[in-house]
């Protein structure tokens, strides 16, 4: 049984002025849907595969391997931002996804899961690498 599940990602305290933008494929960009100077948020769906135990989420925004699915939080470079000093990814697990968490977003009307990561970096550049802590919540859109 595959359904599009509706996402959000909020990338929280960005660095001022860097690019920031969700990877689709290999090389295309999603744009935020909501920017403001605390928060970056992209709205977007990801097809997933329910019919057996966990999720298998498949598609462009659907990263990696079936046991090890991501999205990338580009930044900076990777972000389309050609005069940027960074080039930077964020990889936000989809592994932590329940089978009832995916359930329950397709059954309930105007509801998505969505998280919230911090977009700064311990360097004070954009946040990268594998984003410890990820928790994924269904939330009303």
């Amino acid at each position: 049984m595959k359904q599009e599940i509706p996402f959000r990602i909020n990338v929280l305290q960005p660095p001022t002025g860097v690019s920031v933008q969700v990877q689709r494929g290999r090389d295309e960009l999603l744009p935020p849907a909501l920017v403001s100077a605390e928060s970056i948020s992209f709205d977007f769906d990801i097809m997933a595969d329910i019919s057996s135990g966990s999720p298998n989420f498949l598609g462009k925004y659907a990263q990696g391997p079936k046991d090890a699915r991501f999205v990338y939080v580009n930044s900076g470079k990777l972000a389309g931002q050609t005069d940027s000093c960074w080039e930077r990814r964020a990889k936000i697990s989809l592994m932590g996804i329940t089978r009832e968490q995916a359930e329950a977003v397709i059954t309930l009307p105007d509801s998505r899961l969505e998280v919230s990561i911090n977009g700064t970096g311990g360097d004070g550049g954009p946040v990268c690498a594998s984003v410890k802590g990820v928790v994924w919540r269904i939330v009303k859109k």
